[in-house]
């Protein structure tokens, strides 16, 4: 059984660029401060980064809980929103539902899901349209499978 070192939950709102990134970050910055291996570090940046811009550009709101244990980093993203119809055709790279105005920012090029997916050393998405979506990933802190 692994230990739980750190926990916490970060509230993300619809349409907040401004502040979109700032929980990677901020993980980012906790996880240096800790010791951990940058390799690991640069993939639970680019997931919670993904799933941030997820949650800001899709959902009404959402929550990114980061689980720290002696073995793992475990991330998991659960939003309000329109929910995915589709999975496959939303873990294709390049397929994205993205708006005009989000392009313009500079986002919506169909990565985020597919990112999430290959840096995690488990993945799950679970959506129901009209409800929401969740996102588990976990990532070891050992590098291994």
């Amino acid at each position: 059984m692994s230990e739980e070192l750190l926990s916490r939950s970060f509230t993300l709102h619809s349409h907040d660029f401004d502040r979109a990134g700032e929980i990677s970050t901020e993980i980012k910055a906790m996880l240096k401060e800790l010791g951990i291996d940058s390799q690991v570090i640069r993939r639970v940046v680019v997931v919670c980064f993904e799933a941030e811009m997820n949650v800001v550009m899709y959902a009404d709101e959402g929550t990114l809980t980061f689980v720290l244990t002696d073995e793992d980093v475990g991330i998991e993203i659960a939003d309000r929103g329109p929910g995915i119809g589709d999975l496959d055709r939303a873990l294709e790279e390049g397929w994205s539902t993205a708006t005009d105005e989000m392009r313009e920012m500079g986002f919506g090029f169909g990565m985020g899901l597919p990112n999430i997916r290959r840096n995690s050393d488990s993945f799950d998405l679970r959506s129901e349209v009209g409800v929401g979506t969740t996102v588990t990933s976990r990532i070891r802190l050992d590098g291994l499978d």
